[in-house]
């Protein structure tokens, strides 16, 4: 029974790795395909070399940076709060941060566009009136943060509440606090090294939804590494190909490194 089990298993997995790997693997080759039985990287140069590629992609990466900062910072203390002392409260926070999947990101994008619209014409003699203008600076749009927050929102929510789950965490405070340990002390010292994965998991989420997201930056006239992407990979079929590969490797890169880095810090308290 149980070499039956690994070996469904095995096909599934070989199933899956062929579903993934052979449109990959043809996309590369004719990315590099020179036609005339050749291989040529003119693509990836021209691709890697082209303006703007740095800085939307920098652009892109403090996003994520922030978008992830902030939501740990929002759902951490919230969640924590009513695990310990309130626990009536966890369904309204489930509802309030389950909201975001109801609203499509086009609708979100436009009542975002009708904010920054109105805000000119009623604010202009407020103070208020330069915080409109500062969040939609092209060198950092702090808009696109608040739209990324709201649309990572229930997956953030999901992986910390998992993780909250398999972790008795009134019990770790009681007994940290019965050890002298203070509430802050408590919470960085026995909490937080207990939800690492969950932390973890939450953030490369955020990660790979800030990187891979297009439709609210396009419509806000902002261009970070994926709008890039949309933009400059339409001169030709090879150029094409090659920024979505790009953009994958990239997104790849980043996830691993995270889930290493976590898979690190683990190793080495154990």
């Amino acid at each position: 029974m149980g070499s039956r089990i690994r070996l469904g298993r095995g096909l599934v997995l070989l199933v899956c790795g062929v579903y993934f790997a052979v449109p990959m693997a043809a996309s590369v080759v004719f990315s590099i395909d020179d036609n005339k039985g050749g291989t040529t990287f003119r693509a990836y140069t021209e691709l890697l070399n082209a303006p703007g590629f740095l800085d939307s992609l920098s652009l892109s990466l403090e996003l994520a940076a922030v978008t992830v900062a902030i939501l740990l910072l929002l759902l951490v203390p919230a969640l924590l709060a009513a695990r310990l002392g309130a626990p009536k409260l966890r369904p309204v926070i489930e509802v309030m941060c389950s909201l975001p999947l109801v609203v499509p990101v086009v609708a979100l994008t436009t009542g975002i566009v009708g904010v920054l619209r109105w805000g000119p014409d009623y604010l202009s003699d407020t103070p208020l009136f330069q915080t409109i203008v500062a969040i939609q600076d092209p060198g950092f749009p702090i808009v696109l943060v608040i739209a990324y927050v709201l649309m990572a929102l229930p997956f953030a929510y999901r992986a910390l509440d998992a993780g909250l789950r398999g972790v008795d965490v009134v019990t770790l405070v009681e007994a940290a606090r019965n050890c002298g340990a203070s509430w802050p002390r408590a919470v960085f010292t026995v909490v937080l090294p207990n939800l690492r994965s969950a932390l973890l998991n939450a953030s490369v989420l955020t990660v790979a939804m800030v990187l891979g997201e297009f439709t609210t930056a396009a419509i806000l006239g902002f261009q970070p590494f994926s709008v890039w992407i949309s933009s400059n990979g339409k001169s030709d079929g090879q150029m094409s190909v090659a920024v979505s590969i790009l953009s994958l490797l990239v997104v790849w890169v980043l996830l691993l490194l995270m889930s290493a880095l976590g898979r690190g810090r683990k190793s080495a308290r154990t």
